[in-house]
């Protein structure tokens, strides 16, 4: 049997991804620049400071990234595992409660036992599974894709020190652009969940901050 018969559940991240890695990298970036004494920093420490932040998301994209395809491989098995369980069903009630367990709730509850079964003989008619899931193109995608949703987002709040000499107003800068991002990935959040965006961004600023801090007193 083809390992496609048995994809990944995951997409090449889907909206909520891509807001909540934004999010993790903005966070990080913020942690580091929010340490910088704009009032006494000088170049080496605006220098010092940036190669941390850069190095820091570096360092994230590559570990979310690598999480990401755990995940991916994960779910692909976890399929594998309930089509064997299926085909391995002593009577049509044990194979209907393994097809009601891989689906939504709210389908489950619809189905009728006619249509249980009916998915029960069509999965039976595939060929035979492999022995083990194997990582896909479009997983590797994802990864590639949470790794520079995560190191990217460092940028536009790390650009005000590359291009201004005096830390001050570049920290402000940063800051007013990092409160631009939250709140437009809190916008995004909001539109995709069908909330009110405007007010999305709002709270997703006052999280984001919010979790800054906490990060910024736990020492992280």
């Amino acid at each position: 049997m083809s390992e496609n018969l048995i994809p990944s559940s995951k997409r090449i991240l889907d909206p909520y991804d891509r807001v909540s890695e934004v999010l993790f990298g903005l966070i990080m970036v913020l942690a580091i620049t929010g340490s910088l004494s704009a009032a006494e920093a000088g170049r080496a420490e605006v220098r010092t400071m940036l190669l941390g932040a850069l190095g820091c998301n570096l360092a994230w994209g590559i570990i979310d990234a690598i999480l990401y395809l755990m995940g991916c491989l994960a779910d692909s098995s976890q399929r594998l595992r309930t089509l064997r369980a299926l085909r391995g069903a002593e009577d049509a009630a044990a194979a209907r409660q393994i097809i009601a367990g891989a689906l939504p709730p709210m389908v489950a509850e619809v189905l009728q036992p006619a249509e249980y079964e009916a998915i029960r003989q069509r999965l039976n008619q595939l060929p035979e599974p492999p022995e083990q899931m194997r990582l896909r193109k479009q997983d590797y995608l994802g990864g590639l894709a949470v790794f520079l949703l995560v190191f990217l987002s460092t940028f536009p709040v790390v650009i005000p020190f590359l291009l201004m000499q005096h830390p001050l107003p570049a920290l402000r800068v940063s800051n007013a652009i990092a409160v631009g991002m939250l709140f437009l990935t809190g916008w995004a959040y909001g539109r995709c969940a069908g909330r009110r965006p405007w007010l999305s961004g709002v709270v997703m600023v006052v999280v984001g901050l919010a979790l800054v801090g906490l990060t910024m007193a736990l020492g992280g």
